[in-house]
């Protein structure tokens, strides 16, 4: 007999007893009355039990109906965006760069990204996560800098309904959705002092709440941050809480820009070659020697986006198999005073730089040409041209 049938059995009993004494009194019909009632009244109690069960197993469904949802809709956005180039290098510092990555992705670590604009940090987060044992689950992104300061809450942390004017429904924040995988913090130096301590306890203990909601939230993200920024001058002039700063610092990676590391600037140039020869239907076998020096010698503000942007134009413009790449448009100009001596002191400091190294060695393996990626002959032209004289 079911829990419910007993306790509704019970109370019809005792009503009867009270109106009819001991059941040997009980009319027979009574009794079967008493035990139908019983028995609707415990299939009513079970009816409802059940009910309750499945009313809370449809808001369970719910919630993972939204964050699926959520976690679709990101990543229809995601697959819009190009996807990142894979890690092309091997010049000494980006080795040890891929060294300290290959260490820190089979950890749960946190991982602060330290570089320049445009050097390739989103590219290491995600080589960081493809080689965790997240990798099954889709790297969440966020760019702190990109929104606005009135939003930035509801996008990291969701929000309850009715949180504010316009939130007409529920919705789970980016570290909801990151739960179980890696989640990338991008520019985090411009996160807003008000959200920093929030961003801290989930650092801290993994669990914040919505905004506009009581419930707290437990999530397993692992975090991958990263910023332009010198965040120990931001933490001196009380831009950045120093605690959050020691929360984030457990690894930093310091990422070189493109002028540390030429050695890969002729990789990275095929690299791109390829890329928008696929797309573009144009077949490259050559970049012009001239094209090469030019771009080993020019100083990169703008790193490895900026040499990308550099080879989609001279693609677009490209009528061969010959590659020439042209470096007069304003926007490559170095904020300096005169582009040309610029560029040409670059040159000829880059290539002085290589010949001292290899002592003046032009030829012949390990010799300054094939350090510079450009023919004997090219170089030698160059030098020529620049009147690099060896210093007896």
């Amino acid at each position: 007999m079911s829990i419910p049938f007993r306790i509704g059995g019970r109370i019809i009993g005792a009503i009867a007893f009270a109106a009819f004494g001991e059941t040997r009194a009980w009319p027979d019909d009574l009794i079967a009355r008493l035990t139908l009632v019983g028995e609707v009244f415990a299939h009513a109690i079970a009816r409802k039990r059940e009910q309750e069960k499945l009313l809370s197993a449809m808001t369970e469904i719910k919630i993972l109906k939204d964050r699926l949802e959520r976690e679709n809709a990101y990543l229809k956005d995601a697959a819009q965006i190009r996807p990142p180039q894979g890690l092309v290098g091997k010049s000494p510092r980006f080795l040890s760069v891929l060294e300290e990555i290959v260490q820190v992705a089979k950890t749960d670590s946190t991982v602060l990204l330290l570089g320049e604009t445009g050097c390739g940090k989103e590219v290491l987060a995600q080589a960081i996560h493809n080689a965790s044992s997240r990798k099954d689950r889709p790297m969440i992104k966020v760019n702190c800098a990109a929104l606005p300061a009135s939003l930035i809450e509801s996008e990291l942390f969701g929000r309850e309904k009715g949180a504010f004017t316009g939130a007409l429904a529920r919705q789970a924040g980016r570290f909801e959705i990151a739960d179980g995988s890696t989640i990338f913090l991008d520019e985090v130096g411009e996160l807003p002092l008000e959200l920093q301590p929030k961003l801290l306890r989930v650092l801290q203990e993994g669990e914040f709440e919505r905004l506009g909601g009581s419930r707290t939230i437990k999530v397993d993200a692992r975090v991958i941050a990263a910023t332009n920024r010198p965040l120990a001058q931001a933490v001196s002039e009380g831009k950045f809480r120093q605690d959050l700063f020691y929360r984030l610092d457990v690894f930093p990676v310091e990422v070189p820009p493109l002028r540390e590391r030429r050695e890969d600037i002729p990789l990275l140039s095929w690299t791109f070659v390829k890329e928008f020869g696929n797309s573009m239907g144009k077949a490259i076998d050559a970049i012009a020697d001239d094209s090469m020096a030019v771009l080993l010698a020019y100083p990169w503000p703008g790193n490895i986006r900026e040499l990308r942007n550099v080879i989609e134009r001279a693609m677009i413009l490209a009528r061969g198999p010959t590659l020439h790449i042209k470096l007069g448009r304003p926007t490559l100009r170095p904020q300096t005073a005169n582009t040309a001596s610029t560029l040409e002191e670059a040159e000829r400091e880059h290539i002085l730089r290589a010949l001292e190294r290899c002592s003046w060695r032009i030829r012949g393996a390990n010799a300054a040409a094939e350090l510079l990626g450009v023919k004997p002959t090219t170089l030698e032209s160059r030098i020529k041209k620049l009147g690099l004289v060896q210093k007896q």
